[in-house]
C-alpha cells in the first residue's frame, strides 16, 4: 500500500471530499453587518404579515416604493419595466422584464405566504358556563396542544351585508386584549396525559375564549360580546358567514440566544423564504432574463383555490406576457427555471432519532437545496433532474452562496411537500430551495440569521 504524507492526504481530501461550511466562516464583519440589517427588516416584515392578506399588502407597499406598477392582463410591456399582479388580495406576482427574449425563459422564485393557523367557523360565536367563545377549524398541519394557553390575536376581513368590508386586527398592539384557548390543569389531566399527543386536545376543543361579562342579570354573555363588536365595527352575527377571520399567536418576532444569531417568530414557514425572494426581485434593475417572484396562498392546505399554485393565474400571466412580447408561451415555459422557495427541517439534536444526519440540513450552514420532497417512496415529489441541480449548484458556487442539501427526516419517519410539483407540471425545471427551520409549524419557530441571508444571496444570484 502506498504511503501518503499528511499534506498529500489533506490535498486529496480538499479535491475529492465534500466538507460542509459554516456561514460565519465565510463572512467578514462588513457582511455580518449587512446580514443583521437585512434580518432587522425581515423581523419587521414578519410582524406585519401574519396572514397572507397582510403579506400581500406589505409586499405591494414595498414593491411600489421600488417603482413597480400594477399589471393588468393584456398590457403591453417593455424591457426594464417592473410590475406586480395582486391576485384577489391573497397571492402576489412580481416580475421585471428582461432585455433578452422572454423565449429564453423566466427565472422564477415561488414561495408561499400562508402559515398554519386557526380559522373561525362561519357560525363561531357561542356562550357556555358564563364565558363567550369562538368555534374554530384549524388550518394546515398543527400540533393542536401547542396552541393552548398562549396569547392569541385575531386577524381578518369581514364583508358586511351592505357589501362594505372591514379589516380587523386585535391583539397585536400592547394596549389590545388578547385571546386564549383553555387547557386542562395538571391536577385533573390524568386521562388527558394518558392519550397520544395528537389526541390530547381535539380540533373541537380549540375554542377561543373572548369574554365573560354578561349583558344583564339574566346572563347573555354572547349578546354582550356581539354588542361590543357591533359598536366598534358595525357588524352583526350574520356577517361572520362572509368573513375570513383567523387566530394567530400574538407573539412578536425576536432575536434568540445570547449572541442574537437566531430569530424566533410565528410564520417563518414560509415567509422566511418569501421575504428574501421578494427582497431579491426588488433589488434588481434591468436584468438580462425576465425574472418573477410568486408569493402564493393555500400551500399549507394543498395549493388549491384560485390563489394557490394549482390555479391557472400563474400560466395566465406567462401567456399574457408572451403575447405582449410576441413570444410562444409554450417555449417560454419550457425554457423557464424555478426555485421553489420553501423551508426544510433543521436537524435538531433533541430529537435526532427522526433525522438522518448525513442528509439533513443544519443551522448556520446556509440555504438548503432539496432535490426531492414527498413521503415514503418519494410520493408527491417532482424530484429535480441532475442537470438542473447542477445548473443551480454552479450559479451558487460562482456567487459565493453557502448552500447545503437536505431531506425532511428519515425515509419512513414522515414527509412533506411543496409547490414544486405543481410548477413542474407546467413543464418548468424546478428545485426546492429554502431555509432550515427549528420547530416547524409550531406557533413560534426558529431560524438562523445566516441562513436567511444566504437565501437572499441565492435568489439574487439566480435572478442575475
Amino acid at each position: 500500500m502506498k504511503e501518503y504524507t499528511s499534506d498529500e492526504v489533506k490535498k486529496m481530501k480538499d479535491e475529492v471530499l465534500f466538507t460542509a461550511r459554516n456561514v460565519y466562516d465565510t463572512m467578514d464583519e462588513a457582511e455580518i453587518s449587512k446580514m443583521n440589517s437585512f434580518c432587522s427588516d425581515y423581523i419587521c416584515y414578519l410582524d406585519a404579515s401574519k396572514t397572507e392578506r397582510e403579506a400581500v399588502n406589505t409586499s405591494v407597499a414595498l414593491a411600489k416604493s421600488k417603482g413597480f406598477k400594477e399589471y393588468k392582463f393584456g398590457m403591453s410591456v417593455r424591457p426594464g419595466e417592473k410590475f406586480y399582479f395582486n391576485n384577489r388580495g391573497k397571492e402576489l406576482f412580481l416580475f421585471v422584464i428582461g432585455s433578452e427574449s422572454i423565449e429564453n425563459g423566466i427565472r422564477i422564485s415561488a414561495a408561499h405566504i400562508d402559515s398554519p393557523r386557526i380559522d373561525l367557523k362561519q357560525h363561531p360565536l357561542y356562550e357556555s358556563a358564563g364565558m363567550a367563545f369562538f368555534k374554530t377549524h384549524y388550518y394546515g398541519g398543527i400540533k393542536k396542544y401547542q396552541w393552548t394557553a398562549i396569547p392569541l390575536a385575531l386577524h381578518g376581513t369581514v364583508m358586511k351585508a351592505d357589501g362594505s368590508t372591514i379589516d380587523i386586527v386585535v391583539g397585536e398592539d400592547d394596549n389590545d386584549p388578547v385571546f386564549y384557548i383553555d387547557d386542562l390543569l395538571p391536577h385533573l389531566a390524568g386521562n388527558q396525559n394518558s392519550k397520544p399527543l395528537r389526541d390530547a386536545v381535539s380540533g373541537e376543543q380549540l375554542n377561543i375564549l373572548i369574554g365573560s361579562v354578561p349583558l344583564c342579570k339574566d346572563g347573555e354573555t354572547k349578546l354582550a360580546v356581539m354588542k361590543l363588536l357591533h359598536e366598534k365595527y358595525g357588524i352583526v352575527e350574520s356577517d361572520f358567514m362572509s368573513a375570513e377571520l383567523s387566530v394567530v399567536p400574538a407573539f412578536k418576532a425576536r432575536e434568540v440566544g445570547f449572541d442574537r444569531s437566531l430569530i424566533g417568530g410565528y410564520g417563518h414557514d414560509d415567509r422566511v423564504c418569501a421575504y428574501p425572494a421578494l427582497a431579491a426581485i426588488l433589488d434588481i434593475n434591468e436584468p438580462l432574463h425576465t425574472v418573477m417572484a410568486i408569493l402564493a396562498d393555500k400551500e399549507e392546505v394543498g395549493s388549491g383555490g384560485n390563489t394557490g399554485m394549482k390555479s391557472s393565474a400563474f400560466t395566465d400571466i406567462i401567456s399574457s406576457l408572451s403575447a405582449s412580447l410576441g413570444a410562444n408561451e409554450h417555449t417560454v415555459r419550457y425554457n423557464s427555471k424555478c426555485l421553489s422557495a420553501d423551508v426544510n427541517a433543521a436537524f435538531d439534536p433533541n430529537f435526532e432519532d427522526v433525522y438522518e444526519s448525513r442528509n439533513s440540513s443544519f443551522i448556520n450552514r446556509g440555504v438548503v437545496m432539496t432535490k426531492y420532497t414527498g413521503s415514503g417512496g418519494k410520493s408527491g415529489t417532482s424530484d429535480a433532474s441532475a442537470e438542473f441541480v447542477g445548473y443551480v449548484r454552479n450559479i451558487f458556487d460562482k456567487a459565493g452562496v453557502v448552500w447545503q442539501t437536505g431531506e425532511l427526516g428519515k425515509v419512513d419517519a414522515g414527509g412533506g411537500g411543496t409547490v414544486a410539483v405543481y410548477i413542474a407540471e407546467k413543464n418548468i425545471d424546478v428545485v426546492d430551495l429554502g431555509v432550515p427551520v427549528i420547530s416547524m409549524h409550531a406557533p413560534y419557530e426558529v431560524i438562523s440569521k445566516a441562513d436567511i441571508y444566504m437565501a437572499y444571496k441565492a435568489f439574487l444570484a439566480f435572478n442575475a
